[in-house]
């Protein structure tokens, strides 16, 4: 049964999910330990969106909010692997929402994705603390019309896949209901 291999949380778990599946507020109540009622643990929230227009903006706020208290934020738009590195000192669950703003933000400014990915995976292996990635899952709908749009689309895949491989636990969200995908034991 999925809540008993929910806690204690594993050293990474990958949230995947197309908008509105419910992978940010699912992966939020994994990280405070509150999925199944309990209370409420401290944790760091790394935010990697920019609120580049009015919209971003709302949305930013509308996460905030329902997050509450309890939460120490650390907003990084593109040094993500410093960040969580940086988290590490609080000694808390770190969530990460989102890979996919990441991404953009890495193509955005023509940053090699390889070198950065490399980089985030190694600074897992390095953190003390459990940590929650939130992703979008964007190979399921329609091909992309432009070049850049089905860049991105296999930028997405490859690092999905690549931090679901490093992974102890993937969960793909479809209409706010959880699937595990992958639940790696814990080693002994």
């Amino acid at each position: 049964m999925e809540h008993i291999a929910a806690f204690p949380l594993p050293p990474v778990t990958l949230v995947l999910g197309g908008a509105r599946s419910g992978k940010s507020s699912y992966a939020e109540k994994l990280v405070t330990g509150t999925l199944f009622g309990g209370s409420p643990r401290p944790a760091v929230y790394i935010a990697t969106a920019e609120a580049g227009d009015v919209e971003m903006a709302t949305r930013i706020m509308a996460h905030r909010a329902r997050r509450g208290v309890g939460w120490t934020t650390i907003e990084e738009p593109m040094k993500l692997a410093e960040a969580l590195d940086g988290a590490q000192a609080h000694r808390q669950p770190v969530l990460v929402d989102c890979l996919t703003l990441w991404l953009s933000n890495l193509m955005h400014v023509g940053a090699d994705l390889d070198e950065a990915t490399d980089g985030l995976l190694q600074a897992l292996g390095d953190s003390g603390s459990p940590v929650v990635f939130v992703s979008n899952e964007v190979g399921l709908g329609l091909v992309p019309e432009t070049p850049l749009g089905r860049s991105f689309r296999d930028a997405q895949g490859r690092l999905n896949m690549r931090v679901a491989e490093r992974a102890d636990r993937v969960v793909l969200m479809a209409a706010g209901l959880p699937l595990t995908l992958k639940d790696r034991p814990p080693s002994r």
